[in-house]
């Protein structure tokens, strides 16, 4: 028989920020933004001949904490270059929360990573996340979920629409919905890619709202200024917690009248909209509690 795989944590992963691991003052000033996640970026955001010193830096802050309930990741460069192998090391010393391997193209490439994790002894407990841009990867999105530690996908639209020859996001939703059928059904977190018009807010907005719509847990950001409208687009509303509630409500009473579905808004309630609605209302509490710390 086929276990139902766990669904992923009600820990809000709205807003996930990219930072350069080189810049040492934005990562001290990440501490205080209102974000779920920062991908600490050792790959794309950081040149050739800043890498060693940002390695080394992104330790020191890392082990000096103080981001709070903020999920911590780390991107490395890939292994078939020239900084990966000396970026986990380095960041090892660390015990980063996840580690984000960029370029993912199969399970292989989780399951050699894992095993890195694994032979030492502070990283053992660190989790990894693949970025998803890939036309191969995106075929093995399945198998790459089931993989060893494997905790979310983050897709990185970019270097996707280049291998693809698109020029829309129209053309890439094929993948986004492969990634996401993936993830759901091994219980990982999945992350859209970034809106690349900063100060576009009406853009970032409606592509928020598409990604929401798709099912995203969440945006990754380039800009503070985007933390904002990922973090109203990806989290419940205040209409959408009322509803929650009144759903829940409405079902406990027709169960204790003996029927198996209620009536809401002129809508059919049964059990599996009741295990959304909780779902709704533990990401809501979860938020405020991240918002209080």
């Amino acid at each position: 028989m086929t276990q139902t795989p766990s669904p992923v944590s009600s820990q809000p992963c709205r807003s996930v920020l990219y930072i350069p691991a080189s810049r040492a003052r934005a990562m001290e000033k990440a501490k205080t933004l209102a974000i779920d996640a920062i991908i600490f970026d050792l790959e794309d955001a950081v040149a050739a001949d800043e890498k060693a010193a940002a390695r080394d830096t992104l330790t020191e802050t890392l082990s000096a904490g103080g981001f709070g309930p903020r999920m911590q990741i780390v991107r490395i460069n890939g292994f078939d270059t020239a900084w990966g192998a000396d970026d986990l090391a380095t960041v090892a010393r660390a015990a980063p929360q996840a580690v984000l391997l960029p370029k993912v193209n199969s399970a292989r490439d989780i399951e050699a990573l894992a095993k890195l994790l694994e032979a030492d002894p502070k990283t053992r407990d660190t989790q990894i996340w693949a970025m998803m841009e890939t036309p191969l990867g995106i075929l093995n999105a399945a198998e790459i979920a089931a993989a060893p530690r494997m905790a979310g996908f983050v897709m990185g639209t970019n270097d996707l629409a280049k291998d693809l020859n698109a020029r829309s996001r129209a053309a890439m939703v094929t993948s986004l919905q492969l990634c996401l059928l993936a993830a759901r059904a091994h219980g990982i977190f999945c992350v859209d890619g970034v809106y690349n018009a900063f100060k576009d807010e009406d853009g970032l907005r409606a592509e928020c709202a598409q990604g929401r719509d798709f099912g995203f847990d969440g945006k990754t950001l380039i800009h503070p200024a985007q933390v904002a409208v990922a973090n109203e687009i990806f989290g419940p509303s205040a209409e959408d917690i009322d509803l929650a509630r009144r759903q829940i409500d409405a079902y406990s009473e027709a169960i204790a009248k003996g029927e198996g579905v209620a009536v809401v808004d002129g809508k059919i309630v049964e059990n599996l909209h009741v295990e959304t609605a909780r779902a709704t209302l533990a990401k809501a509490d979860a938020i405020a509690a991240l918002e209080a710390s």
